[in-house]
């Protein structure tokens, strides 16, 4: 039966791949990858050989009616990004309404995704929260910064190494030194980590290190 599976993948530790996403990598007829040489290392690792197409965000527009059509006359696939989830903040989203639209059945795998350690970890109040993911750049940053400085629920950003420093400091000039944070790297391989206190705290601590591994910071909301 045709379908589309979304089947999350490591973000560091190869032990946390389910038996059941490796089932559905050997039996699907395509493996859509969002890095081919990323992916097929761990496809080899685990003994799969199946066909890759690469599937990224620079040409996830073009080629979403293609394989929806493919999926159409009975091919079954699986969509995989490089870590983690596919469609938090990977491509993924465009493939799936697609196929929603044209009634594909599609099937998201539980697993892997690096926010929830992080958001656990944190020690910051999680009954309640937001996932922002990453933030602009430059275009609407600011606007962005003002808005969330008032989000009274905790929240989660995603964040590369070499920004993470200019970031902590622009969180402290919107959201006030004081407001709690902490600081996960590396989730769940050998150099993880995770700091924890203020804003200012955290930005005097990653200032004097070099920062290497993928980044998600845990903001607290806002206080009356």
């Amino acid at each position: 039966m045709s379908k589309l599976y979304l089947v999350p993948t490591p973000i560091g530790n190869l032990e946390d791949f389910t038996h059941r996403a490796v089932r559905i990598l050997k039996e699907v007829d395509l493996i859509l990858a969002e890095d081919t040489r990323t992916s097929g290392k761990l496809l080899k690792h685990y003994g799969i050989s199946k066909k890759l197409l690469s599937y990224h965000i620079h040409n996830e527009h073009k080629s979403v009616g293609h394989l929806v059509d493919r999926i159409s006359t009975g091919e079954s696939m699986a969509l995989i990004s490089d870590a983690g989830t596919p469609a938090i903040s990977d491509p993924g989203f465009l493939l799936v309404r697609e196929c929603i639209k044209n009634n594909i059945e599609v099937d998201c795998l539980p697993g892997p995704t690096a926010f929830i350690p992080a958001l656990v970890n944190s020690g910051l109040p999680n009954d309640r929260f937001h996932f922002e993911g990453f933030l602009p750049h430059k275009k609407g940053r600011q606007t962005r910064l003002i808005a969330l400085a008032e989000n009274p629920f905790t929240t989660i950003y995603y964040e590369s190494p070499h920004r993470l420093v200019k970031s902590l400091k622009q969180f402290a000039e919107f959201f006030g030194e004081d407001r709690q944070a902490s600081v996960s790297r590396e989730i769940s391989k050998m150099y993880e980590e995770t700091i924890r206190g203020t804003l200012s705290k955290l930005y005097q601590h990653f200032e004097k290190k070099v920062v290497k591994g993928e980044i998600v910071m845990v903001i607290a909301g806002k206080t009356n």
